[in-house]
């Protein structure tokens, strides 16, 4: 898994790449109609006043806001695409480049979730952007090893203190196991075995 202050870097320097992209994109488009016989100070085509990006820009346009899957995209680009094939050349492209990466979307996703939710429910998210199931396997066995730690933490944060009767303990049960927790964790957890060491 990569380091919070490299992935960060990395992104900053993600987000240039795509910056100068949907750059080169925009002004690729431009000269295509001019070469096509299009007066060059024509404006872009526009549609309820707003300049129409091509599906690469996008595609650089999602992948500027968060990481996406290969999956995300198409669902989100598919009623875009004006001619069959363009989306799986322009999403081949990014790929090439760097720009789609799964293992970084399971990094990002597992980076953002794990403080609150226990590996059964981050696999549901990772399985939901339909990321490479040995990917996935692999960033859940990770997080299994630091379950009951982080299950005590987000225990810590909501209640602080043990249950006082049964339906109480009930209540912290059902909240840690609608979390995704291992049943196990929570068990240890809310029974206090562990909590304070």
């Amino acid at each position: 898994m990569i380091a919070p202050k490299q992935q960060g870097a990395q992104r900053r320097d993600q987000q240039r790449d795509l910056q100068r992209d949907l750059q080169r994109d925009h002004s690729g488009a431009q000269g295509s109609e001019a070469s096509q016989g299009q007066p060059h100070d024509q404006s872009p085509p526009r549609k309820g006043g707003a300049f129409q990006l091509s599906i690469k820009g996008r595609a650089l346009r999602l992948l500027s806001q968060r990481e996406h899957s290969r999956f995300e995209l198409i669902r989100k680009l598919q009623p875009h695409e004006e001619a069959p094939g363009d989306l799986a050349r322009a999403l081949d492209d990014l790929e090439a480049k760097g720009f789609i990466n799964e293992q970084r979307v399971v990094d990002t996703v597992v980076h953002s979730r794990s403080r609150k939710l226990g590996a059964s429910r981050v696999r549901q998210k990772l399985v939901a952007k339909k990321l490479p199931p040995e990917a996935i396997q692999a960033a859940v066995e990770t997080m299994r090893s630091t379950e009951l730690e982080r299950a005590r933490d987000v225990w810590q944060k909501k209640f602080g203190s043990p249950a006082i009767d049964a339906a109480a303990k009930a209540k912290q049960i059902r909240f840690l196991l609608t979390r995704g927790f291992a049943a196990e964790a929570v068990r240890r957890v809310v029974a206090g075995a562990d909590v304070f060491d």
